[in-house]
Parts: C-alpha cells; structure tokens; sequence
C-alpha cells in the first residue's frame, strides 16, 4: 500500500474535520458492522490503556481514530467487511501485539526490564511497520500540543502515540489484506 502524498493527507484530514456529528456516528456504527473485533479493540481496549495514564488523552485518541478511519476510507475506498477478510485476520493481528500491549498495562505483573524491551520493541515496530509516516508524524504533532496545554497530560504522550501509530498500522493492514496483500 502506498504512504499518502502531503496533498492526499491533508485532503483526507480535512474531509474528516468536515464530517457533521450525524454522518460521523453512521460512519462509526457502520465501522462497527464492517469490522466489529477493530472497533472493539481501537474503541474498547486502547483507551484505557491511555486513561490509565490520563482520561483527556484517552478522549484525544478516539478522536484521532475516526480521523485515521476518514483518511483511510477518503485516501482507500469504503472500509472492507470483516466477511471479505480471512477468518482469522483480526486473531492474527491480535497475537502480533498481544505481548507488546501487555506490557503497557502497569497493573500487569511483569520483569521491568522484559516490560521495558517489549514496550521499545511495541513502540518502534508501530512506526516501522506503518508506510503512512506523514500520518503518524501528523498525529504525533496533534498529541503533542494537546498534551502541551495541561501537565497532566505528559505522561500520556508516548501510550497515545504508540496507539495510535498501531491503529494506522492496523487499517494499513486491514486495506491490504482486502487488496490481497497478506498481513
């Protein structure tokens, strides 16, 4: 799958900005029937991750992944049904990160150093394995400054970019495997 040009981004982004509160709520519940295990693990799972470390961002992250589900459905086409895909594609996806994301629940009884590795090991991968960088360097700019505005919100930059940056990579994933790319 191709990285986005500027042009194409920005287009995507402010399509996604343009979109009122009644289109943007049919285009979440129609995400939710086209791809139920995403939805549930983007909107279900990832936030409190980031709420652990503060609720804003965790607020900031679910808008940033309808952001990310416009651009791709502008830049790619409607969003693939789960019933187009492999059966076991979101398992798949599930078991890549699963040891990664485990790391980042603190509650979690880990080794530090092991915890440590795979959090470097999770956050690396999210940014190499992603061919949208502009995307990611995009959103990592936004959770910048949005985390600039209260202190409290620090501690929660590197959980949200990381999470995010794993969305983008998982609707890279999602669109290429429709497009018969494999995982």
């Amino acid at each position: 799958m191709q990285e986005l040009t500027n042009q194409e981004l920005y287009q995507a982004l402010e399509y996604a900005k343009s979109i009122d509160e009644d289109t943007g709520r049919k285009m979440l519940e129609q995400f939710q029937l086209d791809q139920t295990a995403l939805a549930q693990t983007i909107f279900g799972i990832f936030p409190p991750i980031i709420a652990r470390e503060n609720q804003d961002m965790s607020y900031l992250f679910m808008d940033l992944c309808f952001d990310v589900l416009c651009v791709f459905q502008k830049a790619f086409g409607p969003l693939p049904s789960q019933n187009d895909m492999d059966f076991d594609w979101a398992a798949k996806q599930a078991l890549l990160l699963d040891a990664e994301l485990q790391s980042l629940i603190r509650e979690n009884p880990m080794d530090d150093k092991i915890r440590a590795k795979l959090q470097d090991r999770f956050a690396s991968r999210a940014v190499e394995d992603t061919p949208q960088i502009g995307l990611v360097k995009l959103m990592n700019e936004v959770i910048d400054d949005y985390a600039s505005e209260s202190p409290s919100r620090v501690p929660a930059i590197k959980p949200t970019q990381t999470m995010i940056a794993v969305v983008i990579r998982l609707f890279n994933n999602l669109y290429s495997q429709a497009n018969g790319g494999g995982l």
